[in-house]
């Protein structure tokens, strides 16, 4: 059992690493290429059917369809069963306490160097 967990949690863990080694930019590029492999691609979107068929491709094969709906229904904002690729980008900086811990930083970061420029 313990190696069925094993994908979901590397894959969260990674997140962290993957923001270090790629910044900010390029981690939302990997974001992207996350949402395009699981989304429908005649809706646009990531639906409960297009998530099920490719969630092997991110290693998430072994989670039932319990835990595909929340996925979805945690990070399905405006309510319409589905995640555009905002909500989806949101929901994984949400599984990932760490990176939430880091975009804040990087935020302030951002916000001090705006302001040095301002004055």
């Amino acid at each position: 059992m313990a190696s069925q967990q094993t994908p979901q949690s590397s894959f969260q863990d990674l997140l962290p690493t993957m923001a270090d080694k790629l910044g900010g930019d390029g981690l939302i590029g990997e974001l992207c290429n996350g949402f395009n492999l699981l989304m429908d691609s005649n809706k646009g979107v990531i639906t409960f059917e297009s998530l099920k068929r490719n969630s092997a491709l991110l290693g998430l094969q072994d989670l039932s369809d319990d835990d595909l709906r929340s996925m979805l229904d945690e990070g399905d904002f405006d309510g319409d069963g589905a995640l555009n690729q905002m909500e989806f980008c949101v929901l994984m900086f949400r599984l990932s306490p760490e990176l939430m811990d880091e975009s804040k930083l990087w935020l302030e970061d951002a916000l001090q160097q705006e302001f040095k420029h301002c004055y």
